[in-house]
């Protein structure tokens, strides 16, 4: 057998498919489509399901991919096994009412025998214990002796995930040899050693499940296969793990140089190899889809890969930011079956670096943080952390569990893990609600699943304005329906559709549809799995009936400015780029007839200056009067005119290119003008950070920027009439009025300092020797912060060398001010310990720096206390 590397096996098994009519498809975006089941497609059938569900027509009935996948629910198992690993690519066969097992058996053993060279010999298979099919199939055709076919039970064989389709198992293992076994002279297939490894999974989905236990036949019997891509080449290769196969071994190779250590050598050492190893794989890919870092969601599982190998980076003592180079080595290995990750290497790399330097500042901050509730700890003889401030720690500042239990084990001390688990749990549960309550194939159960998947609609929308057609489906809000009648909600198909669906960023049209007996407003369009378009809205007159001819109108004017933003965007997008670099990649977008909106990647805040320049080429394109050619052409010819793709997008083989004579040429399928002149002017309004490296600008054109003006200019008229002066002497009027406003603040301070100095009289009589050291420790009535502060210098002054410290009473709440000289620092005075230690009294928090410190209370009560001890606190500093 020939030791074929990962990238060939991968080709290997999509043209052995290919062989036997199935259509190839390339992997689909990590992001789910239309799923809030999950937050990252997690095998090879995950974006297919509509195509089992029914709910769409898949393009062949024969289908097959290789889908990069992300699995992060075992993440902490990562790294302690070589078994473990959160990315991996998943092979797999699909039939959607085509063949069945007969050939789905027969194909899978001909690819491992005769194609990839595996010992017939050596493989097992197995089945579901009742399904006699697929054991007859295995032993009378493909001649497997019966002792060489194992049968396992539900929890092994058999598919299935709550109510829907399921049905019965046949896996493939191969018998690594006894060097992988466990040594028991019992030792077979399904034991958990690592002789017997499964290499490949026939997913037999021929029941649907009512969730109650009851199984019936489905009319249209599928096929869902699937093989690990790594875990066969761990086998075709001869080697331990996936961490040992070519491409994974080329990264882990890279780990060690970088670390200066040896994999094999030291169990720690080799966990920290791994997860590096694993992760480095995972944001790869991850920001290659689009994936940013952030706080919340799938960014969120990518921050924490990030985060959990920058710490096992630590600990092999890598001091430099290291996993950009290794998503190197990651693209390389990886870029000929997924060439996005070529496309987006630039971008790859910053968002990496960026968040890796980041997390360095970020570590060094938790670590200050703990350090400070050790000593507080250790103050109250406390030995337990709770679960809720590890968590603060862990969630906050990124800070991982296990350094927090490392550091306090040392310190004789440990975490309450218990707690820290329930506020993990927490913080789960309100991901899962946040991503909605859905059936298990992804999508929120509503009246649109009743629809017929052969009804389809197609827009006409890029030429028409009205356009007739046919209703081929009504419903209300909860069933599909003969007729609508006056007053009554629900949604109109037709065949045919003028009408723009929200996609893509660019609002949904409104407008009406009228029929000979009634008229619908509609408030809403939206896109609908199949290719359906509904007409969302509201029967204002009549009856609209199923089989009516409609007259479809579209609001005019609602679609031509929002096409004018949604063009402004693409000159946005590209004079981004122009200003601030190729790594600018469009990160969400939303146009309608008001404004626009962009979200961009970039690391930092524009300057005034670069706004400036990026509305400046804008204005210039549109002066230009570009012509927009939009052409419809096969993706590779469109990819050679230098056409934008957008992240996480998923293209067919045709695709509209929307071409703004060469200045900007990017794939889109919103509407747009003819001429850029129709956008009129360009003004950014508001230039914000929305998530760690992604910025939006908000912006408006045409109608919205004149409307802008027109209420500008009314608010400037109004303020004008306040101050009572004309608008265009208004900025010297606001400079007069503010230059005497500071002046009456300064003699109100003035006034305040004098009035407080007055109530304290002469204190000098109080100043106290403490250890040497000179204590003057106070309260002064109705004296804010500000002027605390104030009168601690002059204090400080006045004293020469020593320690000032001031508190003061005010409705209820309590200021605190302490404030210490170079002379009592060196004898180890620490205004703000000392601060810290005196501020519980009076029922508040605070600290500082050595020489000033200040805090605040809710307890006037205790002031007289916090300053009795004072002296005793400033003595232990002192000793």
């Amino acid at each position: 057998m020939q030791p074929y590397g990962v990238n060939q096996l991968r080709t290997m098994f999509l043209e052995f498919f290919e062989s036997k009519g199935h259509l190839v498809l390339k992997s689909f975006s990590l992001v789910p489509h239309n799923d809030k089941s999950l937050l990252l497609i997690n095998s090879g059938m995950a974006p297919l399901k509509p195509y089992f569900t029914g709910q769409e027509i898949p393009p062949r009935k024969r289908v097959a991919t290789c889908q990069k996948c992300i699995r992060t629910g075992d993440i902490e198992n990562v790294g302690k096994t070589a078994r473990h690993g959160t990315f991996f690519e998943m092979l797999g066969n699909f039939s959607f009412g085509d063949y069945f097992k007969n050939e789905a058996i027969e194909w899978s053993w001909e690819f491992l025998t005769d194609v990839v060279g595996l010992d017939p010999d050596r493989l097992y298979p197995s089945v579901y214990v009742d399904d006699d099919e697929a054991f007859k199939i295995w032993n009378e055709k493909m001649g497997i002796p019966a002792e060489r076919i194992f049968k396992f039970g539900k929890e092994d064989n058999f598919w299935e995930h709550g109510s829907g389709p399921c049905g019965p198992c046949s896996e493939i293992y191969y018998d690594r040899g006894e060097k992988y076994g466990c040594g028991s002279p019992d030792c077979t297939v399904g034991c958990e050693c690592d002789r017997y490894m499964e290499i490949w999974n026939n997913v037999f989905t021929q029941f649907d499940n009512d969730g109650k236990g009851h199984y019936e036949e489905l009319e249209q019997k599928n096929i869902d296969t699937g093989m690990g891509l790594e875990r066969l080449a761990s086998a075709v290769q001869d080697v331990d793990s996936i961490f040992d196969v070519d491409t994974i071994k080329a990264l882990r190779t890279h780990v060690c140089q970088i670390a200066h250590v040896e994999y094999g050598k030291d169990s720690l050492t080799d966990i920290s190899i791994r997860v590096i190893t694993d992760h480095a794989r995972s944001v790869t890919f991850m920001i290659s889809d689009g994936i940013m870092p952030s706080n919340e969601g799938r960014g969120y599982v990518l921050r924490r890969l990030l985060r959990r190998a920058c710490r096992h980076g630590r600990l092999l003592n890598i001091e430099d930011n290291f996993l950009p180079s290794l998503a190197g080595t990651v693209i390389e290995g990886s870029k000929d079956g997924y060439p996005e990750l070529e496309e987006k290497r630039d971008f790859i790399l910053k968002v990496i670096s960026k968040e890796e330097e980041q997390f360095n500042k970020t570590i060094d901050q938790g670590l200050g943080i703990l350090s400070d509730i050790v000593a507080e700890m250790e103050a109250g003889q406390q030995k337990t952390l709770s679960g809720e401030d590890a968590f603060k720690l862990y969630d906050t500042y990124g800070f991982p569990i296990d350094l927090t239990k490392e550091i306090l084990e040392e310190k004789g001390m440990h975490v309450d893990e218990e707690g820290f688990q329930a506020a993990m749990e927490i913080q789960r549960n309100t991901a899962r609600a946040a991503r909605g309550v859905t059936n298990y194939m992804g999508a929120d159960v509503t009246v649109y699943e009743s629809i017929d998947p052969n009804v389809t609609s197609t827009f006409v929308g890029y030429e028409n304005l009205d356009y007739e057609s046919e209703i081929t489906v009504l419903t209300s809000e909860t069933e599909i329906v003969d007729a609508l009648s006056e007053g009554e909600r629900g949604t109109i198909f037709v065949m045919d559709t003028p009408f723009y669906a929200a996609s893509g960023g660019q609002a949904a049209d409104t407008g009406i549809i009228r029929t000979a007996d009634g008229e619908f407003r509609v408030e809403d369009t939206i896109k609908l799995l199949g290719g359906k378009i509904g007409h969302a809205g509201q029967v204002v007159k009549g009856m609209i009936r199923t089989g009516d001819k409609a007259e479809l109108s579209v609001n005019a004017q609602k679609r031509a400015l929002s096409a004018r933003n949604h063009s402004a965007t693409h000159l946005l997008h590209k004079a981004l780029r122009a200003v601030l670099g190729t790594h600018v990649e469009q990160a969400g977008s939303s146009v309608n007839e008001d404004r626009l909106r962009f979200d961009f990647t970039h690391f930092s805040a524009l300057t005034k200056e670069e706004l400036k320049q990026v509305e400046n080429i804008v204005n210039e394109q549109i002066a230009s009067s570009l012509a927009v050619d939009i052409q419809n052409m096969p993706i590779e010819e469109a990819k050679k005119t230098g056409a934008q793709a957008l992240f996480g997008e998923k293209y067919g083989d045709i695709v509209r290119v929307v071409n703004m004579k060469g200045f900007s040429i990017e794939f889109c399928g919103g509407t747009h003008v003819k001429n850029t002149s129709e956008i009129m002017a360009f003004k950014i309004i508001s230039e914000t950070g929305v998530a760690a490296g992604v910025r939006r600008i908000e912006a408006l054109t045409s109608k919205g920027l004149l409307d802008y003006y027109d209420n500008l200019e009314e608010k400037l008229n109004e303020a004008a009439k306040v101050l009572k002066a004309a608008p265009d002497n208004l900025a010297e009027k606001i400079s007069h009025m503010t230059a005497e406003n500071k002046a009456l603040h300064a003699e109100v301070e003035s006034l305040k300092n004098r009035l407080a100095q007055d109530a304290m009289g002469d204190v000098m009589n109080q100043i106290q020797e403490v250890q040497g050291t000179k204590l003057l420790a106070i309260e002064v009535d109705g004296v804010d912060m500000a002027g605390l502060r104030d009168l601690g210098d002059q204090l400080k002054d006045k004293m020469g060398e020593g320690v000032v410290v001031l508190a003061s009473g005010n409705e209820g709440k309590v200021n605190l001010m302490a404030t210490a000289t170079e002379g009592a620092m060196k004898q180890g005075a620490h205004a703000g310990n000392l601060i810290k230690s005196i501020a519980g009294l009076v029922g508040g928090g605070g600290g500082g720096r050595p020489n000033m410190a200040q805090a605040g209370g809710k307890n006037p009560a205790g002031i007289k206390e916090a300053l009795a001890k004072t002296p005793e606190v400033l003595k232990g500093q002192l000793s």
